[in-house]
């Protein structure tokens, strides 16, 4: 059943009922038909939104009544004298200097169904392709947030406008030299049309390709006579010898004894190379074994996020220049897709001589490649709100993937998906550790999940930061914003000296950060502190942090083991060697314990530092 179908069957047994349950949605709003003279300026802005946001549906008919508990859905019907108000929707649109649009495509038939026997109209907005956008309403351009049409800023309008102007020079809509419509393969093209006509027939099946020369015109595919590279990567003929690596995607399982099978090359048109790399993504990552159902499958990443990062990639990625993406498993460890293409320096938020160093990614929705990013969303294989940076973001709060980043190279941009979870063990030791502080500032109550999982992100993006990572930045669409707040109001999280009023930029505070306490310890022990090897000075680290921070002040050897281990760069879940590590640490302890820099707490395995004992001694 479509979802306009559940609605319209919800909504009846609402009428019926007498009853209020919000049904309206970021793509659907539901309005009475006006009277013969009646204001139509709300049914216009929501339409004007759903171009500009990601299409909808107007459902004219319907009426809300009542506040509060008497609040319900009355049926009005449709009035057969609202039908030139409908057809007059597009020559209402302009762009920005008040032109008027022709926006034919995006409006599909109307519909008249029968709820409850009465007429009801369901008119149909698709979304404007991202280089058509944003249109207006006198004078107005809206979007669509949620039930409500929102006035799109001008700051936004501008930037709108630059893309829109990049986009009309898109290395997609380069020739490709010595191509011609004979190279196009009219299958491919046919099968583009057949999706292009679900569920609404628009285009006619070509016999042939002269009589698809229009056709390919207006989509792109031909552009004054020659084949683009859009046309090429979506039905050309021999991809491969057309576009070079440009039609490549290679793939290899990075551990240290490699078989055949773990080494692939892929060679085909676009839609081909997304489905072969998401297939060879799904075969090689590490799959566990649920207790649910007798035993269930489970990946190491969500499968619809491989799908859209592999989409997003051939999407994205810059077709002017003749590289290869390269899709990179490193068991257990991370996914790295590296992608041919820089990011926009407007995206870019740096500053790596600051004294808490910055590397920052602004998400965006914008394609680089608008014109393959409308077809591939025929295919149902892009959206513009589908795995792009928000939404990693969002699946890193909800503890599905770890902390995703990016490396910046010259021409190429590698996206790095870590194993594990953002909250693992490594973060919840250390939130463990500074449980008394954190309760401190968040007056006598423990952190909620929710702040764990912000606080587990910044506190990792500073640590990718320092070694030259770029993470997302956490905007309105990703950011968990009652959580900031709480957080920024107790001080475990500030703003960055780099933050603007548009984008600003959290950072944990000090205290959750400290790699060491070399200043501090060297006041307590003096000259004696200086002499220790690096691993006492680590340990007595953790022992000073559980001391001043942690309602339990003593650590035991096997903690201040664990909380070590994870800190050393490497894989979380890599503890086969953890048992000789733990009993090196335990001799450290011994000798500590032994020299007087640390005491064992009668009745306790647990540890304290002997601030008592300040002169200098030798272990």
């Amino acid at each position: 059943m479509k979802p306009i179908d559940r609605i319209l069957k919800q909504l009846a047994e609402l009428i019926q009922q007498g009853r209020f349950v919000e049904l309206e949605t970021e793509w659907l709003e539901i309005k009475p038909v006006p009277s013969e003279r009646g204001d139509w300026a709300e049914r216009h802005k929501s339409v004007n939104a759903f171009l500009n946001t990601r299409g909808g549906i107007l459902l004219l008919g319907v009426k809300e009544e009542g506040t509060g508990a008497s609040r319900r859905y009355v049926l009005s019907g449709w009035k057969d004298h609202a039908e030139p108000n409908l057809k007059g929707f597009a020559r209402l649109i302009t762009d920005r200097k008040g032109v008027q649009q022709d926006l034919g495509d995006c409006f599909p038939s109307m519909e008249i169904r029968t709820l409850l026997g009465e007429r009801i109209a369901l008119v149909y907005v698709d979304e404007l392709a991202a280089d058509r956008k944003f249109v207006f309403l006198n004078g107005t351009a809206y979007r669509r947030i949620l039930t409500g049409d929102h006035k799109i800023t001008a700051r936004e309008v501008e930037s709108q406008e630059e893309f829109k102007e990049e986009a009309a020079h898109a290395k997609e809509l380069q020739p490709v030299p010595g191509m011609s419509e004979a190279d196009l393969d009219l299958t491919k093209l046919n099968e583009f049309i057949f999706h292009l006509n679900q569920p609404k027939a628009v285009e006619t099946l070509k016999p042939d390709l002269q009589a698809a020369r229009t056709f390919l015109e207006r989509r792109c595919f031909l552009k004054d006579g020659a084949v683009t590279v859009l046309g090429a990567l979506v039905c050309g003929n021999h991809p491969g010898d057309r576009l070079g690596f440009r039609a490549h995607v290679h793939g290899y399982v990075d551990v240290p004894q490699q078989i055949a099978q773990d080494k692939q090359d892929f060679v085909d048109n676009v839609l081909q190379l997304m489905d072969s790399s998401l297939g060879y993504l799904l075969r090689n990552i590490q799959v566990g074994i649920t207790a649910e159902h007798g035993g269930t499958a489970r990946p190491q990443y969500p499968e619809e996020l491989l799908r859209e990062t592999v989409n997003n990639a051939l999407a994205h990625r810059d077709y002017s220049v003749n590289k290869q993406v390269i899709i990179s498993i490193k068991p257990g460890v991370h996914i790295a897709i590296r992608n041919p293409g820089a990011f926009r320096r407007n995206l870019i938020i740096e500053d790596g001589e600051a004294d808490i160093p910055v590397r920052r990614i602004l998400p965006e929705a914008k394609p680089r490649n608008p014109k393959l990013a409308d077809i591939l969303r025929v295919y149902k294989k892009w959206e513009g709100r589908g795995i792009g940076m928000a939404t990693l973001v969002n699946l890193c709060l909800e503890n599905r993937i770890d902390v995703p980043y990016y490396r910046i190279y010259t021409e190429e941009v590698c996206l790095h998906l870590g194993a594990g979870k953002l909250l693992g063990e490594r973060m919840e030791r250390l939130f463990s550790s500074f449980d008394r502080h954190l309760e401190e500032r968040l007056d006598g109550a423990s952190p909620s999940e929710e702040q764990k999982l912000v606080l587990a992100y910044l506190i990792k993006s500073e640590w990718i930061n320092e070694k030259l990572g770029y993470t997302i930045l956490l905007t309105p669409d990703n950011n968990h914003f009652t959580a900031l707040r709480g957080l920024e109001k107790t001080g475990l999280i500030s703003k960055h000296p780099l933050s603007t009023a548009s984008y600003p930029i959290y950072i944990a505070e000090r205290v959750l950060v400290a790699r060491s306490y070399v200043k501090e310890l060297r006041s307590v022990f003096k000259g004696g502190f200086d002499v220790l090897d690096a691993t006492a000075k680590n340990v007595l680290g953790v022992v000073y942090r559980h001391n001043h921070f942690c309602k339990m002040r003593q650590v035991s050897a096997k903690q201040a083991a664990f909380a070590l281990w994870y800190e050393r760069d490497g894989a979380e879940g890599d503890i086969k060697q953890f048992d000789t590590f733990y009993r090196k640490i335990r001799n450290v302890f011994n000798k500590l314990e032994k020299a007087d820099y640390v005491g064992k707490v009668d009745g306790t395995r647990g540890y304290v530092l002997r601030e008592d004992h300040a002169e200098t001694r030798a272990i």
